[in-house]
């Protein structure tokens, strides 16, 4: 049996550098796969292996006093949900562009799901979906405000937006959690009171409140894609972008040129061999089609012990 750990800690890390070489040999015995992300701001990464190696890594996580309050959204699996690893150093484990705004220091007030799930609907509370378009088209929460953007670093340009919000109580979620550290703290900076976020983001409001009106699906960054949240009134939102029919299957367009993140029908992905439209079909580059529609990024997969190298976990049988 597989798990899928979903995490973050906002919190100092001073030399990335060494740290970035330690953990990814940890990560190398113990066979993990999936993305890891560390900054001067903390650790970010969703990483998938074994049940005894997850417990383990995130035993070791977990004695690091930097990372004692770290929690871990878990998710089983039958098998790994990524085919590389990856464990890189950047300047923030979220890219916002900005690396001044502190969550460790000062952010919006943390909701447990159940929390979360009885503020929602009063009528001075404010919804805010803080991820991109692809992703709360596939799924969001009943009544959310979206903003319009591709990547959440457009995030800061749109608080202007938000402004007629000011006097409510602004309840912001995202995927994991990882996204509204950083916005509720932004919009606190911004003259915003009465900010809130999600704590564990939509997948903690799935394993622990069953994701009631939490409406399609919500999109994952492995190679589930989407996954289902909603235990108590689920439905799906989202249409086919060819035929316009419902469906929850996402794909990026097989035209490497466009990538497109959108949902389209088992019918549509074959009729257009995993393009989003015709043109794309027709792009003398487009990748083969196995029906997933998803193709992950080629990578020198830097290994600490050996260098540049191509590296994948051994395969482990049951």
């Amino acid at each position: 049996m597989y798990r899928v750990l979903l995490y973050y800690c906002y919190t100092p890390i001073e030399d990335v550098e060494g740290f970035r070489e330690e953990h990814h040999r940890l990560c190398l015995r113990l066979n993990l796969l999936g993305r890891i992300i560390v900054a001067p701001e903390g650790l970010n990464g969703t990483v998938s292996g074994r049940t005894a190696d997850c417990e383990e890594y995130m035993r070791i996580l977990k004695a690091d006093p930097r990372f004692a309050a770290l929690e871990f959204k878990i998710e089983p699996s039958e098998a790994h949900t990524f085919q590389k690893l990856h464990v890189r150093v950047k300047p923030e484990i979220v890219h916002v562009g900005l690396p001044e705004i502190k969550p460790y220091e000062r952010t919006g007030i943390h909701l447990s799901p159940q929390e979360f799930r009885d503020m929602k609907d009063q009528d001075d509370v404010v919804i805010l979906d803080v991820r991109s378009d692809y992703e709360h088209e596939l799924g969001r929460f009943k009544n959310a405000v979206t903003l319009d953007i591709e990547n959440f670093r457009e995030f800061p340009d749109k608080v202007d937006e938000l402004a007629q919000y000011k006097d409510k109580k602004i309840l912001t979620y995202c995927t994991g959690g990882i996204k509204c550290e950083k916005a509720s703290a932004f919009l606190l900076e911004k003259g915003f009171e009465n900010v809130y976020q999600l704590h564990g983001g939509i997948i903690k409001y799935g394993l622990e409140a069953g994701g009631e009106d939490f409406e399609g699906k919500c999109y994952v960054f492995d190679g589930r894609v989407a996954v289902d949240v909603n235990s108590v009134n689920p439905t799906i939102i989202s249409t086919c972008h060819h035929c316009h029919t419902p469906s929850a299957r996402m794909i990026n367009c097989a035209n490497p040129h466009c990538n497109a993140h959108v949902p389209l029908c088992e019918t549509c992905g074959e009729k257009l061999d995993g393009a989003c439209s015709e043109p794309c079909q027709q792009h003398p580059d487009k990748r083969p089609y196995d029906g997933t529609g998803t193709y992950p990024k080629l990578s020198n997969n830097y290994n600490p012990e050996q260098g540049l190298l191509s590296y994948r976990a051994p395969k482990v049988t049951s």
